[in-house]
């Protein structure tokens, strides 16, 4: 398997694509630009935010209160919720320098995504408001705007790195200034890792040496205030990725019911507990993000990033830890809602989002639906990658009905979609269609040798999709739905083959720690070779593992 920091950069360059399907709406404080969507419905103080303060100079307490909000939204990513705060603290407040501040941070880059053009004019504008009005603010508050001021430019330019370097090094200057500010120090971390999003890591698993710098800039934040949310939140980001994600573990802990009220922050901890084996906290955390997002969204109609991508992220999270768990009725429940979010006009408009459509065939196969598979309805001629997700699953279904001409028919359409100029253009947004759809072909080849009794087409087969597999980009949840060693490890398991068997489970269960499928297949393998008490052992790690799940694995096996 490549190395995570590679992969996370290749996941950076998804969301960078993702934040300009909806760059349109992104831009909610204008003072000379037409009113859009995201302005004509007034910010609103909502619950359950924390109690996170950074104060300001200021005449109002109420400017007060919705520019602590605009700064919990910043480090909960919803920088649009967090414009619209700020901007309603420079109404309540004319001569807030910070309020102007907060404007212009928000509108700025992120991990996530790049600056959008059509932000440039305004973060100009409100920095040059904040300088303009910073007489009268207090000498920390100059130096944070005066850092700011340099990350923006007049006009657009097709170069960022500059600005933003010049800026993180301001806000370095700071934060050692003022060493006791620990949003200063928080900030000047976050600077840091725009610089090098999602890409902190080196292919032999050292961190390198800015991302050193960032870990004990946020570690430190940590030590003195272990309840800061943005210090919580952008150390689990860099470490996640890390050859030890575990360091984060108590990071997502603390942060899990730190800010109830905003959805991604709530589902963060899940990034680590997803790499560290922890699938129902994931799944929890998932469900309350969920619920957290659809009430936040009951109370403000902006159309943004936020709704259009952290939001399904949270319901692609769940699909996922609850797949891991074993639990058939929410994953097909999660899997399907998700799938609802993703309108066929959106497909077209960003390719990137087909990768939600397959999810409820994928999850139905995991499951061994096989009736429900077949009555699937047949994608539309455009969504190509779904309809080859579409034809493996029906091969899937044919195999384990014993129906191998048809399976077979369904293989040999599945394959037509491989020398696919449509399917090839999908790399392009980040999704990588051709070699997902070569593992598909690997797997459904594997099953028809399987039941037609080629065993060495089997291992061979198998041994092909996990090959492929493994040089997946990275993505969170994975773009591939289970991990294809399972399959390999039930079909070594077939041939009596015990000793490789546990050799490919154990292999999996060190990237996938404390998965029960894996675990099922371990103990199994353990026990076929006489290593009772060991496999004693492990079968009580399943059953834990188990605990939540609605479906039996027997008969899988």
């Amino acid at each position: 398997m490549t190395s995570q920091s590679k992969k996370l950069l290749a996941f950076y360059c998804c969301l960078v694509a993702s934040f300009f399907l909806v760059a349109n709406v992104l831009i909610p404080w204008s003072v000379s630009a037409k009113s859009s969507n995201s302005v004509k419905q007034s910010a609103v103080l909502f619950k359950n935010l924390g109690n996170h303060h950074h104060p300001i100079t200021t005449n109002s307490p109420q400017a007060q209160r919705y520019f602590d909000q605009g700064l919990i939204f910043v480090f909960g990513f919803n920088h649009a919720e967090a414009v619209r705060s700020f901007q309603e603290a420079t109404r309540l407040d004319g001569n807030c320098a910070m309020c102007y501040w907060g404007i212009a941070l928000a509108l700025g880059p992120n991990i996530n995504a790049p600056m959008n053009p059509d932000a440039v004019p305004q973060a100009y504008k409100a920095i040059q408001k904040a300088k303009h009005l910073s007489a009268h603010a207090s000498p920390s508050e100059q130096a944070y705007i005066q850092a700011l001021s340099k990350r923006y430019s007049q006009q657009v330019v097709s170069e960022r790195q500059s600005l933003d370097l010049v800026y993180a090094n301001a806000m370095g200057k700071l934060s050692n200034l003022y060493p006791e500010d620990l949003d200063a120090a928080t900030l000047f971390a976050e600077a840091m890792m725009d610089l090098m999003p999602w890409n902190y890591w080196r292919e032999d698993g050292q961190p390198k040496p800015e991302t050193l710098e960032v870990i004990d800039t946020l570690e430190s934040v940590i030590k003195r205030d272990p309840n800061h949310p943005g210090a919580l939140h952008y150390y689990i980001h860099a470490v996640e990725a890390s050859p030890t994600p575990e360091k984060a573990e108590k990071a997502a802990d603390q942060l899990r019911s730190l800010v109830p009220g905003l959805g991604h922050l709530v589902h963060m901890p899940s990034h680590i507990y997803l790499r560290i084996g922890r699938y129902h906290d994931g799944s929890i955390a998932n469900e309350h993000a969920i619920a957290a997002d659809e009430s936040y969204f009951a109370q403000s109609q902006v159309q943004s990033l936020y709704r259009g991508l952290y939001y399904p992220h949270n319901i692609h999270f769940l699909w996922q830890t609850s797949s891991i768990e074993g639990r058939r009725t929410l994953a097909i429940a999660t899997a399907r809602k998700l799938a609802a979010k993703v309108s066929l006009q959106q497909v077209r408009k960003f390719p990137l989002t087909e990768m939600f459509l397959p999810v409820p065939l994928f999850t139905l196969v995991q499951f061994s639906q096989w009736d429900e598979i077949l009555t699937e309805p047949q994608p539309t001629a455009d969504l190509q990658y779904t309809q080859a997700m579409w034809h493996y699953a029906r091969g899937m279904a044919f195999v384990a009905k014993n129906q191998l001409e048809n399976a077979i028919d369904e293989q040999v359409s599945l394959k037509k979609f491989l020398n696919n100029q449509k399917i090839a253009s999908l790399e392009a947004t980040g999704l990588p269609a051709t070699q997902l759809i070569e593992i598909a072909d690997h797997v459904l080849a594997g099953k028809i040798a399987q039941q037609s009794g080629k065993n060495e087409d089997m291992i061979a087969q198998f041994k092909a999709a996990t090959a492929i597999q493994d040089q997946l980009p990275y993505m969170e949840p994975p773009y591939w739905y289970y991990p294809v060693r399972q399959s390999l490890g039930t079909a070594l398991l077939q041939l009596g083959q015990f000793q490789e068997a546990e050799a490919i489970y154990r292999e999996d269960l060190r990237q996938h720690p404390h998965n029960g499928w894996s675990l099922f297949g371990l103990a199994k393998s353990l026990e076929a070779q006489g290593k009772k008490e060991e496999a004693a052992k492990v079968q009580k790690q399943f059953e834990e593992a188990w605990l939540e799940a609605d479906t039996n694995l027997t008969a899988r096996l």
